[in-house]
C-alpha cells in the first residue's frame, strides 16, 4: 500500500520559515517524480515545485528565490523549505508522486495546513 505522509506545517508569522517533509512508503522512491502543491481555501491546487529523479528542480514562480524542494532517497522523504513566509503562503501543502509506466503510479499525501499570520 502507498502511503505519503506530510508533516512540517503550522502557525507561522509571516517572515518566517517551515520545513515540510513528505515521508513515502510502498514505492520505489527514487524512480518517482516528487512535487509539493497547495490549495487555498475557494482556489484551485497548484504546483509549487518539483523534483524529477534526478534531482533537477522548478518552482512556482510565487516562490521561486524562497522556496528548495530537496529529496533524501536513503529515507524515502521530499523536502521543502519555504523562508520569507508571506500571508499568501497560506494553503494546505500536499506532496506528490508521479511515476510514468507500467510500474508507475500517481499518489497524493493528505496534506498539511500551513498559515502565516500578518
Amino acid at each position: 500500500q502507498v502511503q505519503l505522509v506530510e508533516s512540517g506545517g503550522g502557525l507561522v508569522q509571516a517572515g518566517g520559515s517551515l520545513r515540510l517533509s513528505c515521508a513515502a512508503s510502498g514505492i520505489d522512491f527514487s524512480g518517482y517524480v516528487m512535487a509539493w502543491h497547495r490549495q487555498a481555501p475557494g482556489k484551485q491546487r497548484e504546483l509549487v515545485a518539483i523534483i524529477t529523479s534526478g534531482s533537477v528542480t522548478n518552482y512556482a514562480d510565487s516562490v521561486k528565490g524562497r522556496s528548495t524542494i530537496s529529496r533524501d532517497n536513503a529515507k524515502n522523504t521530499v523536502y521543502l523549505q519555504m523562508n520569507s513566509l508571506k500571508p499568501e503562503d497560506t494553503a494546505a501543502y500536499y506532496c506528490r508522486a508521479a511515476r510514468a509506466g507500467p510500474n508507475g503510479g500517481y499518489y497524493w499525501g493528505q496534506g498539511t495546513q500551513v498559515t502565516v499570520s500578518s
